[in-house]
């Protein structure tokens, strides 16, 4: 009675306040609801597309390893069960361990197939060289930001209990707990699978195995546990192997339709820039020890300029002498004028960086060149600086890119840049000692036929089935250019033919000087079309552009130049430089020699 008598007396001036207000909270609301709906629709996507990339990498690993195909799904689903069966309960920590299982081998792109497959045993080196899979693969992995801890899972899956495991030798519960219940199930599945170099054990034997590890390599709990426990899983099913490129097709195809629109050409340019990276990370791993700070620095330069655009490329080396930087190797236009540029630690923007060990992205060069950054021949916008720090944490220098865009770099390039940064350090490094040692040919420069024997045979032992080439250029006649004008003048000869030799390599071609009258360049992952290309190059090159003697006087030098390609010509540096002198033999009949005019 009172709500009626109360309504009665409700002004009319009243409700048609009110019924408005009304009105709009219910839209409002149905508004945001609805865009709540949206971002729940859209985050729904997002994990979608998220998983089927993680799906689509770890497919790339499996079929990558083709004697250990299924070994990720299976290695999943143990790893999932076993840790809800030793009491973890945190969401994240289940689905760290799920894409942790999926990306534990993700290293593995980074290991020469043959070594993958091969049928023998391991040589010691080739073992080594497997072992870094797991800093490998944490490394690419940590430029993606997982929002549970799967890098720390995956760096660790080979630690031991008892501290001698890798790659960081941690001990007992130092060692994540994914990472120790991944340890256990990967080996078991291991064990229990056919492999190149044995036959698959049975799951008696395998547990065996796994019992007299326990304490040592393992935690005891978790054996004991999966001990207790695996029968009880079900079997994983598996699709029959099939090609590589048809298995991640069928992967791309199945996924939501957000994941194709979204993900279409991206997914390709991120394929294309991954394998770009896993080349550079490769080639600094093996250029170490084996060239000069030029060459590496070329080398390095050329690859690390396809993944991240820039105008010049400056590899700053630390003095500890002075406590500086030198801009030892630049490339790019202008170099020059950055070249042998000097900076104290602290000062400018690349003594920051190399003083304070972090990437600076995207700052004014003018801040690191002052007003010759502004040049009309560099007119250059901003710049990426990392320092580059060996694994014993000794500064080795700064690596700064220059671009003439403003705002050219993103997170992504500097992700990569951090990435590559600590090989790139071990490889200059190396480089450095490589300079100071006495191995060089006095008169060029060159590395010797000495450093090209250890190059070749460590090319030929990275794989069975190692691609290159070697260009043995024979300078026709030096003696008779020794006799006729002097010694002075055979050695002008041979720095010309290595200058213009040079202007006809590749940027990732190296040089060496192989005896008196001889240069061999190293060309890698180079078919035999393309280094008779080059070959053909190099010989007009040399011949065209004359050597001036003496005012009035040039000399017209003539090289035979001739190609030869591993393994097919040989599996030694002597039996490569065989095959490619009986071909200049074979070719000397048609030089025309060196004349004067």
């Amino acid at each position: 009675m009172l709500l009626v008598v109360y309504t009665r007396d409700v002004d009319l001036t009243f409700i048609g306040v009110i019924v408005p207000l009304l009105l709009v909270s219910y839209l409002t609301y149905k508004t945001t609801i609805g865009r709540v709906e949206d971002a729940n629709r859209h985050v729904d996507q997002l994990n979608r597309l998220y998983l089927s990339t993680i799906e689509t990498l770890a497919m790339a690993i499996d079929a990558k390893d083709q004697v250990t195909h299924g070994h990720i799904r299976r290695v999943q689903m143990y790893a999932v069960q076993l840790a809800q069966e030793v009491g973890v309960r945190d969401e994240k920590l289940i689905k760290a361990i799920e894409a942790a299982a999926l990306l534990h081998d993700m290293g593995k792109l980074a290991v020469p197939e043959y070594i993958l497959n091969k049928p023998g045993k391991l040589t010691e080196s080739e073992f080594e060289r497997m072992k870094l899979h797991a800093s490998v693969g944490a490394d690419i992995l940590s430029a993606i930001e997982f929002s549970y801890p799967v890098v720390p899972i995956v760096r660790h899956h080979h630690e031991n209990w008892d501290g001698n495991g890798y790659p960081d030798g941690l001990k007992g519960t130092e060692i994540p707990i994914g990472a120790r219940i991944l340890s256990v199930v990967d080996c078991f599945d291991a064990l229990t699978s056919d492999r190149p170099y044995r036959p698959r054990l049975s799951d008696a034997e395998a547990l065996e195995i796994l019992e007299a590890r326990r304490g040592t390599t393992y935690d005891p709990l978790i054996v004991d546990t999966f001990t207790r426990v695996h029968t009880e899983f079900p079997p994983v099913e598996l699709s029959e192997p099939g090609p590589p490129r048809r298995a991640l097709k069928e992967i791309a195809t199945a996924r939501a339709t957000i994941a194709q629109q979204v993900a279409g050409p991206v997914l390709e340019e991120i394929a294309a820039s991954a394998d770009e990276m896993l080349t550079l990370y490769e080639l600094a791993r093996s250029l170490a020890g084996q060239v000069s700070v030029n060459d590496a620095g070329d080398v390095i330069a050329n690859h690390l300029r396809r993944l991240i655009p820039s105008s010049i490329c400056a590899f700053y080396l630390y003095d500890e002498r002075t406590a500086e930087i030198e801009a030892k190797h630049v490339v790019g236009e202008g170099a020059n004028i950055i070249r042998e540029m000097r900076i104290a630690i602290g000062q400018r923007l690349s003594g920051w960086v190399a003083a304070h060990r972090q990437t600076i992205s995207n700052s004014d060069p003018t801040l690191d060149l002052g007003e010759a950054a502004r040049f009309r021949s560099l007119g250059l916008k901003s710049c990426i600086s990392t320092a580059l720090v060996a694994d014993d944490e000794h500064l080795v220098g700064v690596l700064t890119l220059y671009s003439n865009e403003a705002n050219a770099f993103n997170d992504d390039h500097r992700r990569v840049i951090e990435v590559v940064a600590r090989q790139i350090a071990h490889t200059f490094r190396r480089a450095v000692e490589f300079d100071e040692s006495p191995r060089r040919d006095q008169l060029t420069g060159l590395p010797s036929e000495k450093q090209l024997e250890s190059f070749v045979q460590s090319s030929l032992d990275e794989s069975n089935s190692a691609e290159f080439a070697l260009l043995l250029i024979d300078i026709d006649d030096l003696k008779g250019i020794n006799v006729a004008y002097g010694r002075g003048a055979g050695d002008d000869v041979i720095r010309h033919v290595v200058q213009q030799t040079r202007h006809g390599l590749r940027m990732a071609d190296i040089l060496f000087r192989s005896s008196s009258d001889e240069l061999v360049a190293y060309l890698n992952a180079t078919d035999r079309e393309t280094a008779h290309l080059v070959a053909v190059r190099i010989r007009d090159r040399i011949s065209r552009e004359p050597l001036l003697l003496r005012p009035g006087s040039t000399l017209v030098v003539h090289a035979t130049v001739t190609a030869v390609h591993a393994p097919h010509d040989g599996r030694s540096l002597d039996e490569l430089l065989a095959a490619a002198r009986r071909r200049v033999r074979t070719a000397t009949a048609d030089s025309e020699g060196a004349s004067v005019h």
